[in-house]
C-alpha cells in the first residue's frame, strides 16, 4: 500500500503511532518500526535531552527501521530545554519529528538543515495551512474523537479530513478515532494519506505501561471519554474515572472562575503513577473515544497486520462488489 506518507517517511505501511507522555519509549516505537508502520519516541517524557539521546540510541539497537521522535512545544514558566531536544534529536540521527502544541517555526531551520521532515500535529484546518506555509512536511489532523488534546473547535473527522484534502498540498494523517482497517480505508476515502493511532497502540503487548491501563482501555466504551479543562481552553479528551468526575464537578461549581490549581490534584504528575504503577483512577489520562473499538490486546505486529488485511479486504472485495450491485 504506498501513499504520499509512506513514500515521504520511507515505511511499509501508512500507519504512525502518535506520540504519547510515558508511553511513547523504545520499545513501542522499535515494535511499531519493524511491524512496517513508524514508531515514536516521545521527546518530553524522557526528561532531559541526554536522556532522549539514550532512548534514540536504545530505540537504534531495537530496529534499523525509520522511527521519529514527537517533540509538543507548550508555553511554560520554566520551559524544557527546547534547543537541547532539538539538537538531540538531530546528533541522534533522527530523520522525522512530529511536533505539537505551538508552532515550530523557530525550530525548522535547524531541522531541515539535518534532513529531518516535519509532521506538525494540528487541530484546525486554519493551523493546518499555517504549518504547511512555515514548511513542514506533513500535517497529523486530528479530530474532535482523538485523545488527549482536540482544540476547541469540536469538528470530528467525517467533516475535517474532507476540508483539509480541500486545502492543502503536502500529505496529511488522519487521526482521532483510528483503529482498525476500517478507519484506515476510511481516511484514505476523504483525502489523508494514512493514520496516525494513539490510544489503540496502547493497548498492546509491547505497550511499556502497566497492565491496568491495558486492561481499563479494554474494559472502556466509546462513552468513557470525558472533556476535561475546557473553561481554561486546555481541553483535554481523557477516559472517566472517580477523580476526573471530581474535576468536572469543580468545574460545573466555579465555572469561569476556576484556576488550574483548583484542578491541580486530579492533572499535576497523573502520569507516572497511572501509566508505571497502574493505579488508572488517579486523575485524568489520555484517552481517545476509539476505546469503544479495543477489544483485545495484541502485539504490535498482529495489529498492523491485522489493519492491513482488512483494508485490503475492503478495497478489493467489498467495496468492488458495493459498485458491481449498483450497475
Amino acid at each position: 500500500m504506498k501513499t504520499r506518507i509512506t513514500e515521504l517517511l520511507g515505511i511499509e505501511h501508512p500507519i504512525v503511532q502518535a506520540g504519547m507522555h510515558h508511553v511513547g519509549y523504545a520499545e513501542l516505537a522499535a515494535a511499531v518500526s519493524n511491524a512496517g508502520g513508524l514508531g515514536i519516541v516521545t521527546g518530553l517524557t524522557q526528561g532531559t535531552p541526554e536522556l532522549l539521546l539514550k532512548e534514540i540510541g536504545r530505540c537504534r539497537e531495537m530496529t534499523d527501521k525509520p522511527f521519529g521522535v514527537n517533540l509538543t512545544f507548550l508555553p511554560a514558566v520554566n520551559p524544557p530545554d527546547y534547543p537541547g531536544y532539538v539538537k538531540a534529536i538531530i546528533d541522534g540521527g533522527v530523520k522525522i519529528i512530529e511536533t505539537a502544541g505551538n508552532n515550530p517555526q523557530k525550530w525548522l531551520p535547524a531541522l531541515k538543515e539535518a534532513g529531518v521532515k516535519v509532521i506538525h500535529k494540528c487541530t484546525s484546518i486554519r493551523h493546518a495551512l499555517k504549518a504547511e506555509a512555515i514548511g513542514c512536511d506533513a500535517i497529523s489532523v486530528d479530530g474532535f474523537e482523538c485523545g488527549g488534546h482536540p482544540g476547541e473547535d469540536d469538528v470530528p473527522n467525517f467533516i475535517l479530513l474532507p476540508r483539509a484534502a480541500e486545502v492543502l498540498k503536502v500529505p496529511f494523517l488522519a487521526s482521532g478515532g483510528m483503529a482498525d482497517g476500517r478507519s484506515l480505508v476510511a481516511a484514505l476515502a476523504m483525502g489523508a494519506e494514512g493514520i496516525n493511532m494513539g490510544t489503540r497502540f496502547i493497548a498492546t503487548i509491547e505497550a511499556p505501561v502497566h497492565e491496568n491501563v491495558k486492561r481499563a482501555l479494554l474494559g472502556a466504551s466509546e462513552l468513557d471519554t470525558r472533556l476535561i479543562m475546557r473553561p481554561l481552553r486546555n481541553t483535554e479528551r481523557v477516559l472517566t474515572n472517580v477523580a476526573v468526575e471530581r474535576l468536572l464537578e469543580k468545574e460545573r461549581q466555579l465555572g469561569k472562575a476556576i484556576t488550574f490549581a483548583d484542578i491541580s490534584p486530579e492533572v499535576a504528575g497523573v502520569y507516572p503513577r497511572v501509566m508505571r504503577e497502574g493505579k488508572v483512577d488517579t486523575g485524568g489520562w489520555s484517552c481517545g473515544m476509539v476505546a469503544g473499538l479495543i477489544h483485545d490486546i495484541p502485539t504490535v505486529k498482529e495489529l498492523i497486520d491485522r489493519v492491513i488485511f482488512q483494508a485490503e479486504a475492503l478495497i478489493r472485495r467489498r467495496l468492488p462488489d458495493v459498485l458491481g450491485a449498483v450497475s
